[in-house]
């Protein structure tokens, strides 16, 4: 039986998982081609330099590396898809009219997992749009998103609202920081360390307390100082008229280490941790930035809470059966089951339904 075993954080999707979740990904594409997004298959694999240029330190080192057999160079197998379509951008589709419409999905795989994530293989779908990061960039890219969910069928969906670079703002203009000391500030902030935060830098106190209900939240930021006044008009005018529970925590980094002026979670009811995150962010190739905006959904965490699943209506077809009736039922949505032997029963095939006198007629 060790042959059948698969390294930790790994696994099969058997059925009916594995139908639920191409389900689930062709909801979510479907609906991102509705919207002008049209896909690409980035490769699993990259030579690792040109990978490394474009993911932040973290995910740098969760690449799972080897060495390439043909050019003797080290690949890198991808942790993350969003980078790879920023390549194919920049490089490849460089020509295209911007705003540029991407969408994606596949596997990607970590070196280790995380302890409260034990899943080092996860199935990454999602939408990239390049060019813009401005307001109606965001808003186009988050509405997106929660309509893609919802045609998934996702309910109870919520959204946690940060500013990834909130604190290089305000330490470069109206709350001088010592450049020496940013990092821990944002670590202690992140914590919600008042303690810490106060030995730091004790102006910045009242953004622990910012965070929470959306409307709330973006009050006290808000008061908390004027030179934010733009910066949370564009996030108030992202979140206007969204159906679902928002939150915001202003200084929320983990995670986020690329995104620029805003980034987002999205969650839903019943489902563990993150379904997904986005927000702005820059394409870097060959020392030229290009602003983007975009969002990842993980389908593995809506399959594990039933998300995708249908009923199952499987209809067994007995042997001498008229295919055209048979054909007409699969075109009436039926899932058919034709026996190949006198012995199949509807049962050992585990069909709800048999064929009986050209009906649909439930299993007993």
């Amino acid at each position: 039986m060790t042959s059948a075993l698969l390294p930790a954080g790994f696994h099969d999707r058997l059925p009916p998982l594995a139908d639920a979740a191409a389900r689930l990904e062709a909801c979510v594409l479907g609906t991102a081609f509705a919207h002008g997004y049209e896909r690409v298959d980035p490769a699993l694999a990259e030579f690792e330099e040109g990978l490394a240029s474009r993911l932040k330190a973290a995910r740098r080192q969760d690449a799972v590396r080897f060495i390439d057999p043909a050019s003797q160079r080290s690949l890198a197998i991808r942790p993350d898809i969003t980078a790879q379509v920023g390549r194919i951008a920049a490089t490849r589709m460089a020509h295209h009219p911007r705003p540029l419409r991407l969408s994606y999905g596949g596997p990607v795989l970590k070196l280790r997992a995380a302890e409260l994530a034990p899943e080092r293989e996860r199935h990454q779908v999602g939408c990239e749009l390049i060019g813009l990061d401005n307001v109606a960039a965001a808003r186009e890219v988050v509405r997106v998103a929660c309509e893609a969910l919802a045609a998934a069928g996702i309910g109870g969906v919520s959204i946690d609202f940060t500013l990834p670079d909130l604190i290089d703002v305000l330490a470069a203009g109206p709350l001088p920081v010592a450049p020496e000391r940013i990092d821990a500030l944002r670590d202690r902030l992140d914590a919600k360390d008042a303690g810490a935060v106060a030995d730091i830098a004790p102006d910045y106190l009242p953004l622990i307390e910012a965070a929470g209900p959306f409307a709330s939240a973006l009050d006290r930021l808000r008061g908390f100082n004027g030179a934010l006044a733009s910066r949370l008009d564009g996030l108030a005018a992202v979140a206007d008229g969204l159906d679902v529970a928002l939150t915001l925590d202003p200084t929320e980094r983990h995670g986020f280490e690329y995104q620029t002026w805003l980034g987002f979670s999205l969650f839903a009811k019943g489902v563990r941790g993150e379904i997904g995150r986005g927000g702005a962010y820059a394409i870097v190739e060959n020392g030229v930035e290009e602003a983007a905006m975009g969002f990842s959904l993980y389908i593995d965490q809506l399959v594990e809470a039933g998300a995708g699943a249908d009923d199952r209506r499987r209809l067994f077809v007995p042997l001498g059966s008229d295919p055209a009736i048979t054909a007409g039922l699969r075109r009436d949505g039926w899932v058919t089951v034709a026996a190949l032997d006198a012995r199949d029963t509807a049962q050992a095939q585990l069909c709800t339904h048999i064929l009986i006198d050209g009906n649909a007629k439930p299993v007993d």
